[in-house]
């Protein structure tokens, strides 16, 4: 990994927000030298008994911004998640921001496509974002310079955001203590996985890194910081050592005692519309049950 636009002088102000839920962080990033700013994997909620959308967490974080008098240049979804829903449009029709993410959305839209018999309408070219992500593609927030490193695995459209002396790792890590995500999802590849966090890992090790999801190992607070130093320390998946070949046989036979996630199938469907609900042919939001393909 070389020529990388590293700036770890610059240290943006990094506010997290949990969706107990899903055990989703949401970040607003602040550049420290102005007043632009970066949201990060927003979480517009659903109750799937009822059907019944809610925005309560997007409406935290508008009103975080607003408080602040912040001036949203990015919403960034760091892959598309298969736990939770984007609230990414909501909150780019009230204050603003473009939609990014990683360019291999196509490949997730054409894999999900087929599973939720999309028809001829559902554009499967990443059309739906502002911008598709490159492996190394920089972007402005403010003064910043920040820039997305391809880090596939968990899904071929995984990307870790560097901004200043912080990275935003989505689910290619977890805390030291949690170890590392699933790689079986369609698409998903231990081997990659492993690769993508030897990537992260190259990082300086005072680089702040920030994840997506955190879910109390033994019982102890929620956490979402930890440093690079510390996950080549103490990673209980990939800490210490640990080679890509015994990696990939520790998550493949792990990821075969997993669940499918709780909300896989409408995340699916809302996320690979960048955040946008379905709607059948009358126009109303509609979500997809498909039976038995998963």
């Amino acid at each position: 990994m070389t020529a990388l636009p590293l700036d770890m002088d610059t240290r943006p102000e990094v506010t997290g927000f949990l969706d107990a839920d899903t055990n989703t962080i949401s970040y607003v990033v602040r550049d420290p030298a102005s007043d632009a700013c970066a949201i990060v994997d927003p979480v517009m909620e659903i109750d799937m008994a009822p059907g019944r959308i809610t925005h309560e967490g997007a409406d935290r974080l508008i009103a975080h911004v607003a408080e602040r008098g912040l001036r949203v240049e990015w919403i960034i979804e760091t892959h598309v998640h298969a736990d939770h829903l984007s609230a990414a449009p909501y909150i780019q029709e009230r204050i603003g921001g473009r939609i990014g993410i990683g360019a291999n959305i196509r490949i997730v839209q054409d894999t999900f496509g087929k599973i939720f018999n999309e028809g001829t309408e559902f554009q499967r070219d990443g059309s739906q974002f502002d911008r598709l992500f490159a492996d190394g593609d920089t972007y402005q927030v403010g003064t910043m310079t920040c820039f997305a490193m391809h880090t596939p695995g968990h899904t071929p459209a995984c990307m870790t955001h560097v901004m200043g002396d912080a990275a935003f790792v989505g689910d290619t890590l977890f805390m030291p203590d949690g170890g590392s995500a699933r790689a079986d999802f369609p698409g998903g590849d231990a081997g990659q996985l492993y690769d993508s966090i030897q990537r992260v890992l190259a990082l300086p090790d005072t680089m702040r890194l920030f994840m997506c999801h955190d879910y109390g190992p033994d019982g102890r607070e929620i956490r979402w910081e930890t440093t690079v130093a510390e996950e080549k320390a103490h990673n209980i998946h990939v800490g210490g050592g640990r080679t890509r070949e015994e990696f990939i046989r520790f998550r493949t036979e792990r990821d075969a005692t997993l669940a499918v996630p709780r909300l896989i199938l409408p995340s699916l469907q809302v996320n690979m519309r960048a955040g946008a609900l379905p709607r059948d042919r009358d126009g109303v939001p509609m979500l997809k049950l498909p039976v038995n393909r998963f």
